[in-house]
């Protein structure tokens, strides 16, 4: 009788084992499956806190270095993580991300993810060199290949920074400039936030960027068919003013939220191309070559309604302003990268647009006050009106040879600019009158115009690429630095590498062909003996980001960088020093002084 039980037991087993083995798993199975990281079934997954482990801990005195340990089969969203923090005494700069994988994800788009393991470095600007408690909040986001999304995970750290670190947020050769204006929005006191954008855009209306407005702005003024008052004259201003403000603030928000550069975009060769041939016709308009009107069936439709064509010319206007904005306003600066900054790592869109309109307002002041002068500057009647109409179209040809310039040869560039100044000599020699002091001075200028644009065709024939010393034997400057170009990330970290290994710092240069700012910096900066001196032990590298390819998009994703002129350091122990980024130009003694503090072995 034992053994028949036996038998039936025997028996029973063999039958449940099919049974049993969809349903258990051998003792330890499970624990083994969450060693290795696999699920051990299709609708087993592991726990978040495995599938991701977090830590974050110092490394040196200004920096934190932040690492996740990612099981196989599971993946790091980079557009999901977030890094903040509470403290009054650190402001966090961009976080340095290594170049993940691209995946064309199914409800997300184009994203970039990480597998196994990822590790992210976040600079730290601080107010005291003292030890500091620094407190992290720290999101991030992430998914299993078998088909399940974790949601969004935040950890709350401290890290122990060491002592050594201080001064980021102050002045001088040491500061963080976009760190400061980040600081303004993330603060709470509104007002002070937007009266300190407001100043730092009216500094930027001065510029080369934005200077090309006026003649833009002037000629809309000149160019309306009957003379402008003060009063619409200022109207006109005020709509193409908050046109731009209104555009470039969307434009920043909007960019600053996807991460793109959105102004690249619009530095396109066709872009400028097109928008050249628009000017090159509204000056062909003020010279009466042909004439812009409405077409006469709507004005007959609207004869009798009074100013109803001024109100559609304020929409015209206002148009103008907006492409301006995005065409124009190429430079970036510290105040325009620290309200990108905050958008595109808090989420704080209100603040940071509100500091980019405040921004946009203070660009677009001197436009008003032309606009508001404009009434009582320009002639009301007579062959005064038609030459003042004229002269704005050879600033029109000037702006169009501006653009162009971007996208042309420098030697055929130079030789656009000859056409505006030869036709500035010809309209002062042809519309005015040959007897009276004024008409002999402006006959004068006439002449040296004239002179000039013959200048530029022969520097333009004999090699020469500068506006400014057209003629190569009269314009021999200071040679220029040396910079090897980068193309990818692999280019330039394989570059910081040899540069460590031979004990050199390294300067990265962010530029494009469209950026007026990086000219200057070529132009009045790196040709200056001091700066040269304070960068020739330095390796010189420039990633040209004119074409916006993805290799070039991703240069200006691992730094957090929304635009150029921007110019990165390394120390010869292979570490970027963050705090010494300089944004935008910058003059030749404080830029050498930098470069000196930069550059330093410790």
């Amino acid at each position: 009788m034992p053994r028949t039980r036996h038998i039936l037991l025997l028996l029973l087993l063999c039958l449940a084992a099919p049974v049993l083995g969809q349903t258990a798993s051998p003792p330890g199975a499970l624990d083994s499956a969450l060693a290795s990281g696999h699920k051990p079934s299709g609708d087993t997954f592991l726990d978040p806190e495995v599938a991701f482990r977090f830590a974050a801990l110092a490394d040196g005195s200004d920096r934190v270095r932040l690492n996740w340990q990612i099981a196989d089969g599971y993946y790091l969203y980079r557009a999901r993580i977030h890094i903040a923090t509470p403290s009054p005494r650190a402001q966090l700069g961009p976080p340095q991300f290594p170049p993940g994988q691209v995946k064309n994800d199914e409800f997300f788009g184009r994203q970039e993810i990480y597998h196994r393991e990822l590790t992210a470095t976040v600079p730290v600007a601080r107010t005291a060199g003292g030890a500091l408690s620094l407190p992290l909040d720290v999101s991030y986001q992430g998914c299993a290949e078998a088909g399940l999304c974790y949601p969004p995970i935040t950890k709350h750290v401290t890290v122990q920074l060491a002592a050594g670190g201080g001064g980021a947020a102050a002045s001088g050769p040491e500061s963080g400039d976009s760190s400061w204006f980040a600081g303004l929005i993330r603060g709470r006191n509104w007002l002070w936030m937007l009266g300190a954008f407001y100043l730092a855009g009216l500094g930027l209306a001065f510029t080369p960027c934005v200077l090309p407005m006026v003649p833009i702005l002037s000629g809309i003024i000149a160019g309306t068919q009957r003379p402008a008052s003060t009063a619409r004259a200022f109207t006109l201003s005020l709509a193409y003013v908050l046109g731009m403000a209104v555009t470039y603030t969307a434009a920043g928000v909007a960019g600053a939220a996807a991460g793109k550069q959105v102004q690249a975009a619009f530095q396109q060769w066709w872009v400028l191309a097109l928008f050249a041939a628009i000017f090159v016709a509204l000056a062909l308009s003020m010279f009466g070559v042909f004439t812009l009107q409405m077409p006469a069936a709507i004005q007959t439709r609207l004869a009798g309604v009074s100013n109803r064509q001024s109100a559609g010319t304020l929409g015209g206007v206002a148009i103008m302003g907006a492409l301006s904005a995005l065409i124009v306003t190429t430079c970036v600066g510290p105040a325009l990268v620290g309200a990108l900054l905050v958008i595109s790592q808090s989420g704080q869109l209100l603040k940071g647009g509100a500091a980019l309109f405040a921004m946009s307002i203070g660009m677009g002041t001197p436009l008003l006050a032309v606009g508001a002068s404009a009434g009582r500057l320009l002639p009301r009647a007579g062959p005064w009106m038609e030459l003042v109409k004229k002269l704005f179209g050879v600033m029109m040809l000037a702006v169009a040879a501006w653009m162009l310039a971007r996208i042309l040869p420098e030697r055929l560039a130079l030789l656009l600019w000859a056409i505006p100044a030869l036709a500035l000599g010809g309209l002062l020699w042809t519309q005015l009158p040959a007897s009276g002091a004024p008409a002999w001075g402006a006959r004068v200028l006439g002449a040296l115009a004239v002179l000039y644009g013959v200048a530029l065709a022969t520097g333009a024939a004999l090699g020469g690429t500068d506006p400014l010393a057209p003629l190569p034997t009269l314009g021999a400057r200071t040679p220029a630095l040396a910079f090897r170009p980068v193309h990818s990330l692999a280019e330039l970290d394989r570059e910081v590498t040899a540069a460590q290994a031979a004990g050199r710092g390294v300067l990265v240069d962010f530029s494009a062909a469209w950026c007026t700012s990086c000219q200057e910096m070529e132009r009045y900066t790196f040709s200056d003996p001091q700066v040269q001196a304070a960068l020739r032990a330095a390796v010189l590298l420039r990633a040209d980001v004119t074409a916006n390819t993805p290799d070039d998009q991703a240069l200006l994703h691992r730094f957090g960088i929304f635009g150029p002129p921007t110019i990165a350091f390394y120390g010869p122990d292979g570490r970027e020093r963050a705090r010494f980024r300089v944004v935008g130009y910058m003059k030749a003694g404080a830029f050498a002084a930098r470069s000196r503090a930069a550059l330093a072995a410790s």
